[in-house]
C-alpha cells in the first residue's frame, strides 16, 4: 500500500537514498532499484506532497543511474542523412498495467540489447487511461530501474489532436488546450511529441495545397511553441501528420503539399528552427482493427508501396526519417517484418498490447466480469445498434482502464506474472520483427542525453523543510 505521510516514505528510503540540501544522494543502487516497486505506487496512488515526492524520487535516481528521458530527434535525422536503414522503431501505446508492462518490455530489450524503441501515450488515452504525462514518465524512469536499463527513454507524446469539432466551436481555446498539454508534456519528461491537426484537412477544396492548408499552418504554429518552451539543450523530436487513420490513403502529392507548407509558414513563425523529424500518413489501417461479430479482427491490406515511396520522399527531399504506420497492433505477425523492409521509420501499436491483457488465461473471471460491468453501466452509449458483445467489448475496453486501474494495480503476482511474460514475448517478437535489436550502441551515437535536475516539488510549501527533518529522524 502507499505510504501516508512523507515522514513514512524518507524512512523507507533511507537505506536505499537520502534526500540532503534539495538532492537526491544514493546509499545503495541495488536498494534503491528494488525501491522502485513501492515508489511507483505512491506516484501513482500516493496523496499530495506523497505523490509529488515520490515522482521526484524516482526522477532524480533516473538522472543518477542513467534512466533518462531524451528526444529521438537527432536519431531519426541521422537516418535522413543515410547513416542507418532497415529498421523500424516500435511506438508503443502502454495503456494500463504501465509499469509492469514496461518492466516486460525493458526485459525484452535488456535481453536483445534494444535502444530504438518508444513508449508513448495519446491525447485521448491520458483522459481515459487516467494517465497524465508525469505519471507515464514515472512508470517509464521506475521500470527501467528496476530491470537495470540505462540510456535514452523515448517517452512521446501521441497524436497531440486538434479536435474538429472543439476547433470549429472555439478554435482559439482549441488551440490554446493543446499548448497546455504541451506545456504539461514538457515538464512532464516527454521529448517527442506527435503533432496532429490532420482532423482539419479538408478534401472538398480544389487542390492538394488548399486541402492541407489549415493542417500545415496548425502544425507549424504548434512547432513553433514547442521550440519556444523545450528545454535548453533538447531539440524535441516533432512529428506531423497528412492523412487521419481510417480515412483515404496519403498520396506523394499531399505529402508535399503539408511539407511545403509547414517549411514556409515555420520559417516565417520560428526563423531558423527544427522542424518535423517524420510524418504520419494512412495507408489503409484502423486504430483498434475492424472487428467482426465474432470478436475476430478482418482482414487489412496495408499499402506497403504508398509507405515505401512517401517515406523515401521524406527521406530524400525533405532530410526526414520517413513515413509512420498507426493502428498496427492487431496486423497478422507475418506484416511487421515488412514495415523495416519498406523504410517505414516508426510503427505504433496499443491494442494488441491491450488484448494480450485481456485475453490472458490467468486473468480472473471477476476481474473481466467487473470490466463488463462498467462498460454496460458506462459506455453503453457506444454500443452500436449492430454490434455482438465482442465488437462492443474490443471497441470500448481502452476506456476502462482508468476506471479500474486499482483493481489491476492490485491484482496477485499469480496473475500478473504470467501476463508479463506473455507481454515479455511480445515485445521481443516485435523488436525482432521491426529490426531493432542491437540498436543500443546506434542509439546512443545518435542521442544527446542531457541531464535535468528538478527541484523539491514545491505543491507543499512546507514539503522541503518536512522532507529534510524527516531525513534527519531517519537516521
Amino acid at each position: 500500500m502507499e505510504h501516508e505521510t512523507v515522514h513514512a516514505l524518507v524512512h523507507d528510503l533511507a537505506p536505499a537514498a537520502r534526500i540532503e540540501g534539495g538532492a537526491l544522494h544514493m546509499v545503495d543502487e541495488a536498494k534503491l532499484r528494488l525501491a522502485m516497486d513501492w515508489l511507483i505506487r505512491d506516484a501513482v496512488f500516493g496523496a499530495g506532497p506523497v505523490q509529488a515526492l515520490a515522482r521526484w524520487v524516482i526522477w532524480e535516481a533516473g538522472q543518477t543511474l542513467g534512466a533518462m528521458p531524451a528526444s529521438i530527434n537527432d536519431f531519426y535525422m541521422a537516418r535522413g542523412k543515410g547513416a542507418y536503414s532497415d529498421l523500424t522503431v516500435p511506438a508503443m501505446n502502454i495503456r494500463g498495467l504501465a509499469y509492469d508492462s514496461m518492466r516486460a518490455a525493458f526485459r525484452a530489450a535488456n535481453a536483445r540489447h534494444v535502444g530504438a524503441m518508444i513508449f508513448e501515450i495519446a491525447r485521448s488515452e491520458m483522459g481515459y487511461c487516467n494517465l497524465r504525462p508525469a505519471e507515464y514518465t514515472s512508470n517509464a524512469i521506475a521500470a527501467a530501474l528496476r530491470e537495470g536499463f540505462a540510456g535514452p527513454l523515448f517517452i512521446q507524446g501521441d497524436h497531440f489532436q486538434l479536435s474538429l469539432k472543439a476547433y470549429g466551436k472555439d478554435a482559439a481555446k482549441e488551440m490554446q488546450a493543446v499548448k497546455d498539454l504541451i506545456d504539461e508534456a514538457l515538464d512532464g519528461g516527454f521529448f517527442n511529441i506527435d503533432i496532429d491537426s490532420s482532423t482539419l484537412v479538408d478534401i472538398n477544396r480544389a487542390t492538394y495545397p488548399e486541402q492541407q492548408e489549415q493542417n500545415y499552418l496548425l502544425c507549424a504554429e504548434l512547432s513553433a511553441y514547442v521550440r519556444a518552451h523545450e528545454p535548453q539543450g533538447i531539440t524535441v523530436s516533432l512529428g506531423g501528420e497528412i492523412g487521419e487513420v481510417g480515412g483515404h490513403n496519403s498520396n506523394v502529392d499531399e505529402l508535399r503539399a503539408f511539407m511545403d507548407g509547414y517549411n514556409r509558414t515555420l520559417a516565417q513563425k520560428a526563423p531558423g528552427a527544427a522542424g518535423i523529424s517524420k510524418i504520419s500518413i494512412q495507408t489503409g489501417t484502423s486504430h483498434g482493427g475492424v472487428v467482426m461479430a465474432d470478436g475476430s479482427l478482418a482482414q487489412i491490406k496495408i499499402d506497403f508501396d504508398v509507405l515505401r515511396e512517401l517515406s523515401n520522399i521524406a527521406r530524400a527531399e525533405y532530410g526526414m526519417a520517413g513515413a509512420v504506420q498507426h493502428g498496427a497492433s492487431t496486423l497478422p505477425a507475418e506484416m511487421f517484418r515488412k514495415f523495416a523492409d519498406e523504410g517505414a521509420c516508426e510503427v505504433h501499436l496499443a491494442t494488441g498490447f491491450q488484448m494480450t491483457v485481456f485475453n490472458h488465461p490467468a486473468v480472473p473471471a471477476a476481474m473481466m466480469d467487473k470490466t463488463r460491468a462498467y462498460l454496460n453501466a458506462n459506455l453503453i452509449g457506444e454500443r452500436g445498434p449492430k454490434d455482438s458483445d465482442e465488437q462492443f467489448f474490443h471497441k470500448s475496453s481502452k476506456k476502462t482502464w482508468g476506471p479500474l486501474k486499482r483493481d489491476w494495480w492490485d491484482q496477485p503476482r499469480s496473475v500478473l506474472d504470467p501476463i508479463c511474460a506473455a507481454l515479455e514475448a511480445q515485445f521481443g517478437f516485435l523488436f525482432e520483427q521491426l529490426n531493432v535489436v542491437n540498436t543500443r550502441d546506434l542509439v546512443a551515437q545518435h542521442t544527446r542525453l542531457v541531464p535535468i535536475h528538478k527541484p523539491l516539488p514545491a505543491s507543499d510549501a512546507e514539503l522541503a523543510e518536512v522532507v529534510e527533518m524527516a531525513t534527519d529522524l531517519a537516521d
